[in-house]
């Protein structure tokens, strides 16, 4: 399944809807926070049936990588995200400057959803940010271009290897 599936769309909300002038409706945050872990669990299904490094996210993957790393060197998908630097407001402005280059490109590039801080660890409640869907797209695409999410599918593979030996 694509992690962007309209299928995985909140149900009811009609195509007019304008968030911007609309009140805080406790059924609109209970659709949006369904696709936000919709869209998370998906992603790591992905990744446990896909090795990350031979992933593709979007059509854009290698644009969107050389651009990361000519807009922020200083990025390593290695290191845990700092997240107080990445929403300081020198860093959101610098994100909104990348994300907006991706505005007509790709669906949704501002809907937000969850980037775990560190690519050694699966989503938890401490180890995630949440992000607009590009900055998500950003570091996911730089963590599998190195490999760093590869250990889910092994760990998949392995733990379905033991199932199959009880």
């Amino acid at each position: 399944m694509d992690i962007d599936d309209p299928r995985l769309m909140p149900q009811n909300v009609p195509p007019s809807f304008n968030a911007e002038q609309a009140d805080n409706l406790e059924d609109i945050e209970k659709q949006f926070a369904v696709k936000v872990v919709q869209h998370m669990e998906t992603y790591w299904a992905i990744l446990e049936k896909v090795k990350g490094s031979s992933l593709r996210l979007t059509k854009y993957d290698d644009e969107i990588y050389e651009h990361l790393q000519k807009d922020f060197p200083e990025f390593d998908p290695t290191e845990t995200i700092d997240e107080d630097k990445m929403k300081s407001k020198q860093g959101k402005e610098r994100w909104r400057n990348f994300m907006m280059a991706y505005e007509k490109m790709i669906d949704d590039y501002n809907f937000g959803t969850m980037l775990r801080s560190n690519a050694k660890y699966e989503y938890g409640r401490d180890e995630v940010i949440f992000v607009p869907r590009m900055q998500f797209y950003a570091v996911e695409i730089a963590r599998n271009r190195k490999g760093l999410n590869d250990w889910i599918y092994e760990k998949a593979q392995a733990e379905k290897g033991q199932g199959n030996k009880a």
